[in-house]
């Protein structure tokens, strides 16, 4: 009856030729010595057996250093992710080492003491209501209290002042803020700087805040010229107004006065 013989896998064909390959040293020295494998060899085939058990106990092993080295590397790759984030957020909250912040608190002060001085009306005034009452009466005022001719002459002098220096107050106010356009782009310039070299969030955050402060001051400059000049505009019409007031009363009080006598005078006769 013929012998048959199962298929042999790639594997076991492999495994087997190993094995064999391992057995040769073995058997090649139990020869040389003459006992062989029939003539009491059986301690060649114990050792060659212990051999192949030891050589598959080798790749095991093997194989969990390499498990171990595979876990130290993500081990080593988890640190040096800790070490990123951590780098990232000391840079991220580094602040800036100087802060721009201009000459606004000066630049307002000028302002408001530009605008004042002489008898001009300045928009800084506290009692900006009462001044213009008490230079520039009204039509009741000039009813009770009509002022004469040298009265008159300083009323006048005091409204062509106070129309003059205010005027001229609201005019160096604008030229004050022209004058300072160069040092203010000179703060934008270094704040355009410091933004291009933001390298965090807590610098950027810095720097968008002192850009906001900047217009913040640029705002309260701009309401300064705004309210000089609603006041210069206030402040002539109040004069204009009280002008008229004035040639008003004058013009009733001329009309209301009664007439001289006429009895009792000398007749106009021709005389030759």
């Amino acid at each position: 009856m013929p012998i048959r013989y199962s298929p042999m896998t790639r594997l076991e064909f492999l495994r087997g030729a190993a094995v064999a390959a391992m057995a040769l040293p073995f058997m090649a020295r139990s020869a040389v010595a003459g006992g062989g494998a029939l003539s009491g060899g059986a301690t060649e085939w114990t050792q060659m057996l212990n051999n192949s058990e030891l050589v598959s106990l080798v790749g095991k092993s093997a194989e969990q250093v390499n498990n171990q080295i595979r876990q130290i590397t993500q081990l080593a790759e988890q640190i040096q992710n800790q070490l990123n984030i951590y780098s990232n957020m000391l840079q991220n909250t580094a602040q800036l080492p100087n802060h721009v912040w201009g000459q606004v608190q000066n630049d307002l002060n000028q302002l408001r003491n530009v605008v004042s001085q002489g008898q001009g009306i300045a928009f800084s005034m506290g009692n900006i209501d009462d001044v213009l009452k008490q230079r520039f009466q009204s039509y009741a005022d000039f009813k009770t209290s009509l002022p004469n001719n040298a009265s008159f002459s300083q009323t006048y002098q005091n409204w062509s002042s106070t129309n003059r220096d205010t005027i001229g107050g609201t005019l160096r106010a604008a030229s004050l803020t022209a004058d300072q356009f160069s040092s203010e782009e000179a703060t934008m310039s270094q704040l355009r700087t410091m933004s291009e070299g933001a390298d965090g969030q807590m610098k950027a955050l810095q720097v968008g805040h002192q850009i906001a402060t900047q217009q913040v001051a640029q705002m309260q400059k701009l309401r300064g010229l705004v309210s000089q000049q609603m006041t210069m505009m206030a402040t002539w019409y109040q004069s204009e107004q009280a002008e008229k007031d004035l040639s008003q009363a004058r013009r009733q009080e001329f009309f209301k006065s009664t007439a001289p006598s006429m009895s009792g005078g000398q007749e106009m006769r021709p005389r030759w």
